[in-house]
């Protein structure tokens, strides 16, 4: 029996709050949050993370 996700849950935690926000990125903002923390600690564990590799929180940086 093959070894289930670690991201397996937050990954359908995503989805199933972007469909219940009509896909409102922002609304979902925790349980994105959630997916990036667990991909960072399963590195190359979890397939559910190949999209998330690349792509990081755009970080507010301002120069004053």
């Amino acid at each position: 029996m093959p070894q289930k996700d670690p991201c397996q849950k937050q990954a359908c935690a995503i989805q199933h709050c972007l469909q219940a926000n009509k896909y409102v990125e922002s609304m979902c903002q925790d349980v994105i949050r959630d997916m990036r923390r667990c991909c960072d600690s399963q590195a190359g564990n979890s397939i559910c993370c190949s999209g998330f590799k690349d792509s990081k929180p755009k970080e507010n940086k301002s120069n004053t």
